[in-house]
């Protein structure tokens, strides 16, 4: 099955990008430029009419949503175990990657893509103002109920420590330092070892 990643860099793409490294599955990347505005355009609208990335174009259709894509990419190459067997296991990895994509990630959006909310310049400025605070109660919940050990899952690596790990990645942008918060901060040291972080940085995904 040949993948096409339409992708932005700085974005959840890194995390899709990362689980393919991971499973060592070939794909072909596509870059969206945002600055441009192709997300908006007519071309990208035939990939996802949703003009946002990610979306992984298949064999059999485009998949968007970065949680679902991770999915599809742990299910069509179960040899790299990228997710657990235990059907809790599963709910606690799914659990955590709600919380990174419905909470922190929109947390981390009010800073730069405030207009999906509102549109008065006194709202955009609030937005982005709160973002510091938000992002900074947002790491201190992920050390103190996210991990569980060396992982999210203890000590099995999962999907959702590639998502975790992508999320973190925005916190020095936002303000937020990750060094303040020593588990993330061991958490994301040892991230940065894996061959699939460094070949997607290498690639330009990761900022």
């Amino acid at each position: 099955m040949t993948l096409r990643l339409f992708c932005t860099p700085g974005t959840a793409v890194s995390a899709v990008a990362i689980a393919p490294e991971e499973a060592e599955r070939p794909y072909d990347t596509v870059l969206v430029n945002f600055a441009r505005g192709q997300q908006a355009g007519a071309a990208y609208a035939r990939i996802n009419p949703k003009g946002r990335v990610p979306a992984l174009a298949t064999d059999n259709g485009v998949l968007t949503e970065a949680t679902a894509i991770l999915e599809f990419v742990a299910d069509t190459n179960p040899a790299a175990l990228l997710r657990p067997e235990s059907p809790l296991a599963m709910a606690r990895m799914r659990e955590a990657m709600s919380d990174l994509a419905s909470t922190v990630h929109v947390n981390h959006d009010h800073k730069k893509r405030g207009r999906r909310w509102a549109d008065h310049p006194g709202s955009l400025e609030d937005m982005t103002a709160m973002v510091p605070q938000t992002m900074a109660a947002s790491a201190a919940h992920l050390q103190a109920h996210c991990l569980h050990g060396p992982d999210v899952l203890g000590s099995n690596f999962s999907l959702a420590d590639i998502h975790l790990f992508v999320i973190c990645t925005w916190l020095e942008r936002d303000s937020p330092r990750v060094g303040e918060f020593p588990a993330l901060a061991a958490f994301m040291a040892r991230m940065e070892t894996r061959a699939s972080v460094a070949a997607v940085r290498a690639a330009g995904l990761l900022l």
